[in-house]
């Protein structure tokens, strides 16, 4: 892996510059000109990028999405939904959200519109809430009228429930043909439920808009598994990203102490955690002498030292003709972003971005083309604008 030097210096530099050279507007947000020419811009491996710090009050941001009318919802672990526009916080959050339970990992999580927005309305969301003795992982759907949530309605919910909020690692991603696919964590205290196909966790699922079960799910109509099964043996995927051109689904999931994995998700497979990983546990002890095993799927890349893989992002913006095609993946522990190129879907090399940002929860691509990225500790929002 390739580190940019002194990075984190200039991206200081950049930012402060920013900053003066901006106006502030009534909420106290700058706005940066997007004419004048950036000295201080970062020079990459194959392009230049001015950051762009749209806003620095973050919490513990996970996911965002954008609405038809330009505005931006970005979701707060705690529960909020924060409203923007224009590249500003308008300072409006959504109301009538549902109880969400907060602990460790679990909490309010990604949030993605319905291919069919414009006709159906229905907004997705992922989070957590309480059930029995622990919490449960909930896929639900609702519509936005003005700010406020209507028809909220549970679509799928995770079992068993269970106690500490630990991985709970999950994004929402639909394809071309409008199945919604979600990745779930394995728990934490127990790796072996994602070898287990009578549970849900450790797993991507695959499932209809409405939380129905697809007929041609790989596990429909085995004794003994869950049919909203797609894959398993997954660790913590918090990274997912749909490939609409070539029909492709990517994931990134947390390995253990080392083992962070880049999959190419194919249906029925299985990816191999516990049972195989490039990474050992926390406290130095081995997990498994195998990294390889016939019939688990291997990465197409990992990561030891691990990052801490999250959101990701596939560059098809013409904004960024030197990156496109390549995969953005967010680094918690590495507070940066990996930019990893791809030959179709092989790996062919990486290149670490902002070093030293603070940690990467999500980086998306708008609808008008542009990198986003937010951050946890630092708290940021930033764009990334290309430098001619």
């Amino acid at each position: 892996m390739k580190n940019l030097k002194n990075i984190s210096f200039i991206l200081v530099g950049a930012l402060l510059l920013g900053i003066s050279a901006c106006q502030e507007n009534s909420n106290g947000m700058v706005n940066e000109s997007k004419t004048e020419a950036d000295p201080f811009a970062i020079s990459t491996e194959k392009m230049k990028i001015k950051v762009d710090t749209l806003f620095t009050d973050f919490e513990n941001p996970w996911g965002m999405t954008w609405l038809p009318d330009g505005r931006m919802l970005v979701t707060e672990r705690k529960g909020e939904i924060l409203i923007f526009k224009d590249d500003e916080f308008t300072g409006e959050k959504v109301s009538n959200m549902p109880t969400v339970k907060e602990v460790n990992q679990a909490g309010l999580l990604d949030i993605t519109l319905h291919p069919d927005y414009e006709s159906n309305g229905w907004l997705y969301m992922s989070y957590s809430r309480e059930q029995g003795d622990g919490e449960v992982l909930v896929i639900s759907r609702a519509k936005l009228n003005g700010n406020a949530l209507t028809d909220l309605e549970e679509i799928f919910v995770c079992g068993p429930e269970w106690k500490g909020g630990r991985h709970f690692g999950n994004r929402i991603v639909f394809d071309n043909d409008g199945y919604l696919y979600f990745s779930n964590g394995d728990k934490g205290s127990r790796p072996k439920n994602a070898q287990e196909l009578d549970n849900d966790h450790g797993k991507i699922h695959r499932i209809n808009d409405d939380g129905s079960i697809p007929s041609d799910n790989p596990f429909v109509g085995k004794d003994g598994a869950n049919a909203s099964i797609w894959t398993y043996g997954n660790r913590n995927p918090q990274g997912m990203i749909y490939d609409a051109e070539n029909n492709r689904l990517w994931s990134v999931e947390h390995g253990p102490k080392g083992g962070d994995e880049l999959n190419l998700i194919k249906k029925g497979k299985n990816y191999g955690w516990p049972e195989v990983t490039y990474g050992i546990d926390y406290d130095g002890s081995v997990i498994s002498e195998e990294t390889q095993k016939e019939g688990i799927e291997d990465p197409v890349t990992y990561w030891v030292p691990s990052i801490a893989t999250c959101g990701m992002t596939l560059v098809t913006s013409d904004k960024y003709p030197a990156w496109k095609g390549n995969i953005l993946v967010a680094g918690l522990a590495g507070q940066q972003i990996a930019r990893v190129e791809l030959d179709g879907t092989d790996y062919v090399t990486e290149e670490t971005l902002l070093q030293d940002i603070g940690r990467v929860r999500q980086v998306s691509q708008s609808p008008d083309g542009y990198i986003y990225a937010v951050t946890e500790a630092t708290g940021l929002m930033i764009k990334l604008i290309p430098q001619e």
